[in-house]
Formats: C-alpha cells, sequence, structure tokens
C-alpha cells in the first residue's frame, strides 16, 4: 500500500475547469449536497480549497462561510491548509472536495481539521477513487503530467479508517461515477443505478459524510455490586448445632 505521506510535491487544482470532467464533477457533489444542506446546522462553515469554495451553499443553515484558498479568487481567507488560522474547536461543518488527491501529508491536513472542529461537527469529504477507471488511467506515465490523475488517489474504505482513528462516524459513504463519460450522461447514469453494489466499489467518484464523536475520559462505575460472602451465615449454623449439643449432654 502506497504511504499517504509523499516527499514529492504535488501540484493542487484551485478550480474545477482544470480537471478533465470537472465541471460534471462539480455538479454530482452539488446535488449531494443540496440533500444534506437543510442537515447540517451551526454557526460556522469551512471551505478548503479552491475547488471546496466554487461549491454553492446558498442553500445551507449554516449562515458564516469561510473561503479558504491560496490562488482561487473566491477566497475570503488565505492561509495554508496545514496552520489554519482559527481556534480550537471554532467551526461546524468543514467541506474537502478532492483536497486529499492532492495533498503531501492528508494525515497532518485531518489533523488539523479536526483541531478546528467542534464536538459532533461535520466534515464532508469527496475524492477519486483508485479502484476505478480514472485511477488506472493514472498508471500511464503520460497522464501523471495532467489533472486528475496528478494527483494520489485513495479508497474511500481508507478514508474512513483515517477517520476512525480520530474517533469520527461515518455517516453516509457514497460512490458513483461508474462510467465517468459526459457524453449521455442520462443513458450511463441509468445503467449505474441499476448495478449491483459490488460493481459500485469500483466507481470513480467517492462522497463522505463524518460526524466527530467524543467519548468520556472518566470510566462509569457499575451500578450492580458483588453479593456478599455466606461465611457468617454458615458460622452462625454451627454455632446453633454446637449449643443443641451441649444441651442434649446436660
Amino acid at each position: 500500500m502506497e504511504p499517504a505521506r509523499s516527499q514529492k510535491k504535488i501540484e493542487k487544482p484551485y478550480s474545477w475547469d482544470q480537471l478533465k470532467n470537472g465541471l460534471w464533477v462539480r455538479d454530482s457533489i452539488q446535488t449531494r449536497l443540496d440533500e444534506w444542506w437543510p442537515k447540517l446546522f451551526g454557526y460556522h462553515m469551512l471551505k478548503l480549497g479552491g475547488l471546496s469554495c466554487e461549491i454553492a451553499s446558498c442553500n445551507s443553515n449554516i449562515q458564516h462561510q469561510v473561503h479558504l484558498d491560496i490562488e482561487n479568487k473566491l477566497h475570503t481567507v488565505i492561509a495554508d491548509g496545514y496552520d489554519l488560522p482559527f481556534m480550537e474547536k471554532s467551526i461546524d461543518m468543514v467541506l474537502l472536495a478532492h483536497q486529499l488527491d492532492y495533498c503531501n501529508d492528508p494525515h497532518r491536513m485531518l489533523r488539523e481539521v479536526d483541531r478546528v472542529l467542534v464536538d459532533d461537527g461535520y466534515i464532508v469529504i469527496t475524492g477519486f477513487n483508485p479502484l476505478s477507471l480514472v485511477g488506472c488511467t493514472s498508471l500511464l506515465p503520460w497522464r501523471k503530467k495532467y489533472f486528475p490523475w496528478s494527483g494520489r488517489m485513495f479508497t474511500s474504505n481508507r478514508i474512513a479508517d483515517w477517520l476512525g482513528v480520530l474517533n469520527y462516524q461515518v455517516i453516509e459513504c457514497d460512490k458513483y461515477g461508474l462510467f465517468p463519460v459526459q457524453n449521455c450522461r442520462a443513458f450511463w447514469t441509468w445503467l449505474e443505478n441499476n448495478t449491483g453494489g459490488c460493481v459500485r466499489s469500483f466507481s470513480s467518484l467517492y462522497f463522505i459524510v463524518a460526524r466527530k464523536r467524543t467519548y468520556p475520559l472518566q470510566p462509569i462505575k457499575p451500578h450492580w455490586r458483588l453479593k456478599r460472602p455466606l461465611s457468617p451465615v454458615r458460622l452462625n449454623y454451627r454455632t446453633s448445632t454446637e449449643q443443641q449439643g451441649n444441651d442434649s449432654l446436660i
């Protein structure tokens, strides 16, 4: 398995126009987020990365929204994703649209996001699946110079394992885009919806919604107690028996 941390410098896209079929990928994420916006509550939302900044969130219940990136023109805060300029537990929801695919150290980024996210806060992660047509074509040497194949793709199960280490509960993990072609999308979508679950494991995209869980550090004492030993009863029984024997001798 490829290590999560990479020493090579990875170029990061800041707009969906830079990716092949990027507009379709953005619209597919937008469709799923439009179903989730009414379910996500809080005061502050963070869109991390240029791709996240271009996702519309006007239907969200969270009013204060921060767009963090360096090159995208929609940013409201310019900062490094590894060193977020926010206090601990100050963000209610974080959107990571294909940020882990173009990240040298995804563990570090997730830990930094976990630092600023409140307890029971939400995190939404999207990315490319390496076990798909897009992932297989990334093995071609001449593809490595272009988006999206220049990134590092991780499976959704691996992302879920990383979130589990940080005490996150995966609420939804949707895999889609089995046929990443833009022509005749209605036909390919119908064909994908009628395939089995095993085939969907080879879809090109994944959409994960997870919630940060906290557990008490002090163990709760049990309400039950062990029964007292019966030795005093046996002692009393022996004493009464000996007393009856002495009375009979008299």
